[in-house]
């Protein structure tokens, strides 16, 4: 890979937070030059569109006034079980070029959408074990209105977009990265977001389930927000642990441990059809990101819930770090920024 000298920037556009990182090369490796973030405006999607953009816009300019970016290239990423498709498909052997002129019609009998109205990639995998003649290709689809409404507000925010990535394989950028994939043969990782969960399952390292769901954290938001009588200020920073005059911290703990076992329960039931659908054996462990993983208490409950060990993501580990960020911040957001980083890790070049 060649690197242009300040990096492309991870920009992780999500229903709660926008997230931004770039990576610098060094002769060191990656340096972490740059991660803030800054919250969403509440209720400015629909389906994965935009709804608000002049609202996003003004979101995403403070962001860039706060970090002192003045235009870069960005790579965004897209998530959302009613936006994106993700199927890993059974093909007979043939080029890149073969696949690349007759992808939509291989398509077609995977997508429930109308062909026409998503953006279609792919990536063959290989051979396929103990099928002569066929392979494994990973087949993407995105809703096109998905994808413009994020890409223009992008630009008119001042950044140019060079790639769209999928949140799922951003999340397995990060782990190659930053973890050893020969400790855990499975792995889940797993991004619990405001409104997503995004599971993708590593066989040594390769995708090999992935599944989104559209039930998040802003259910403990919600919940919170309908048990303690507060606002969506203050509720999030209950989740975090954080005091609010008036509210009682146990009872707080309460309603987000109740909101907590509805997510339990969600992962749960795509592990086991995860289990059911790829044959493969137990999962040997879990890395959780997003903002639920600062919750109080959340990874401990999930890993006994769960019955398979949870650590916290952290996606900085791999990397130096510039001197000029606040080191307290890193350390207490890091699991926020998995998505982010694992977009920055991409070039316009690579596949």
């Amino acid at each position: 890979m060649f690197f242009k000298k300040k990096g492309t920037i991870g920009l992780d556009i999500g229903s709660g937070w926008i997230k931004m990182v770039r990576l610098v090369d060094s002769k060191e490796g990656y340096l972490l030059d740059l991660f803030d973030m800054v919250q969403t405006p509440p209720g400015i999607f629909e389906d994965g569109v935009i709804t608000d953009k002049t609202s996003m816009i003004v979101a995403l300019q403070q962001l860039l006034k706060k970090t002192g970016v003045n235009g870069g290239d960005a790579v965004i990423g897209v998530s959302g079980h009613s936006s994106v498709i993700i199927k890993r498909i059974n093909l007979p052997m043939m080029t890149d070029d073969e696949l690349g002129t007759s992808i939509r019609y291989e398509a077609e009998q995977y997508i429930p959408f109308d062909i026409n109205d998503v953006n279609i990639d792919f990536q063959i995998l290989g051979p396929k074990q103990d099928e002569e003649g066929q392979m494994d290709v990973m087949l993407v689809a995105v809703k096109k209105n998905v994808v413009n409404s994020l890409v223009e507000v992008v630009e008119q925010a001042g950044l140019d977009t060079v790639i769209v990535d999928v949140d799922s394989f951003a999340l397995s950028n990060m782990y190659e990265v930053n973890y050893d994939a020969a400790e855990r043969r499975i792995a889940a990782l797993v991004n619990v977001g405001a409104s997503n969960i995004n599971i993708n399952v590593l066989l040594d390292g390769v995708p090999v389930f992935t599944r989104d769901s559209s039930k998040g954290s802003n259910y403990h938001t919600e919940s919170l927000m309908s048990e303690l009588s507060v606002s969506r200020e203050d509720a999030e920073l209950l989740k975090m642990g954080r005091a609010v005059d008036g509210v009682d911290p146990l009872s707080a703990q309460s309603v987000i441990d109740a909101a907590s076992e509805e997510i339990y329960g969600e992962i749960s039931n795509s592990f086991e059809y995860f289990r059911s659908s790829v044959g493969y054996e137990d999962i040997d462990g879990i890395i959780l990101s997003g903002g639920a993983a600062t919750i109080k208490g959340f990874r401990e409950t999930m890993a006994e819930r769960l019955g398979i060990g949870v650590t916290a993501a952290d996606p900085f580990n791999g990397f130096n770090v510039s001197e000029k960020l606040d080191q307290a911040f890193l350390s207490e957001m890091a699991p926020m920024a998995a998505v982010a980083v694992g977009l920055a890790l991409r070039r316009e070049d690579d596949r």
